[in-house]
């Protein structure tokens, strides 16, 4: 949250030289409170964790938060009954003509396919086109931040020799980013992914701003369009166990995986694994949800589509122009 203080309170530059977010007297009179809206299209296949591994992440913020579950219509859900997803999940048609402070769109296990084969992959694109107008920041994770970046970018995917998997040491690049305000030099993210980005094509696009990278797992936190897209490789809102299940899940297939690195004291998959990532995650979630409720305007439908605070209002060619999606 912003810090409230009298207007000229030296220690006001001082702070927001820092990149800590300072309100003065004459904002925060003026300012207008309700619950932000964020939607989360969840695309993992047991929801019910990932619902829960999301809702502990937002949780630090202290503004009510209203949740609305998105699910697809173009594809069943194996993994999850449907009782469930008929209480708590709508379909992104239900709120077409809604708006929302941020969107979510989670990670999904159809990595390895080229985009055009996954089942719902027109359907995303719509929802990923919806944003733009009715979104203020749409925050994409792992293959939804590679599916956002391909739509949206034309950023291709690649496959790996290896799965990435493990809890990987980052470095911040730029700490004046809103996302990075608070964060260590270094800090620990779960990576689980066959595929990796075009590193150079990201770092030579004129609107990606990478603020957050790797040396094993590469670019991690992408900014773009004024932090109103932003895309997350890794899987920060994991818990303590998510990477055990998945090791064990390819244990049973048969799969030979390696044990994931720096995550089990003495990679000994046989002991607790080692939490080292939450305080990282509660300062990202948290970063992101106070950008929004402080940029978002009150009244929803003042909006302004991204493109006016991007670079394809400079006149030049949006990539999902040229690529339709995919």
């Amino acid at each position: 949250m912003p810090i409230k203080v009298q207007n000229d309170l030296p220690a006001k530059n001082v702070l927001e030289a820092e990149n800590i977010f300072v309100m003065d007297e004459a904002r925060a009179t003026s300012q207008e409170i309700r619950p932000l809206r964020i939607a989360i299209l969840n695309l993992m296949p047991l929801k019910e964790d990932t619902e829960i591994d999301i809702l502990r992440s937002l949780s630090n913020f202290p503004i009510q938060t209203e949740i609305t579950f998105l699910k697809v219509a173009s594809h069943a859900s194996k993994n999850t009954d449907a009782s469930h997803l008929n209480k708590f999940y709508v379909f992104h048609e239900d709120v077409r003509d809604e708006r929302f402070d941020g969107l979510i769109i989670t990670g999904a296990p159809v990595e390895k396919l080229e985009y055009r084969d996954v089942e719902y992959w027109d359907e995303l694109c719509g929802i990923m086109e919806w944003s733009l107008r009715n979104v203020f920041s749409t925050f994409h994770i792992c293959w939804g931040a590679q599916a956002g970046l391909y739509y949206h970018y034309g950023i291709k995917k690649y496959l790996l020799p290896k799965k990435l998997s493990g809890v990987y040491k980052h470095h911040v690049i730029h700490r004046k980013k809103i996302l990075m305000r608070g964060m260590d030099d270094y800090f620990y993210v779960p990576q689980s992914r066959y595929t990796g980005i075009d590193e150079e094509a990201v770092r030579n696009h004129p609107e990606l701003y990478v603020v957050a990278d790797s040396e094993e797992a590469g670019s991690y936190l992408i900014l773009a369009c004024s932090s109103r897209q932003i895309f997350v490789t890794g899987h920060s809102e994991y818990d303590r166990y998510d990477l055990d299940k998945e090791y064990k899940r390819d244990l049973a297939k048969g799969l030979n995986p390696d044990i994931p690195l720096n995550y089990y004291p003495d990679d000994d998959p046989t002991r607790e694994p080692i939490l080292s990532w939450r305080s990282s995650s509660n300062c990202t979630y948290t970063n992101w949800l106070n950008f929004v409720y402080q940029e978002t305007p009150y009244d929803l439908s003042e909006l302004r589509p991204v493109e006016e605070d991007s670079y394809l209002k400079q006149g030049h060619l949006g990539k999902r122009d040229t690529i339709g999606g995919g």
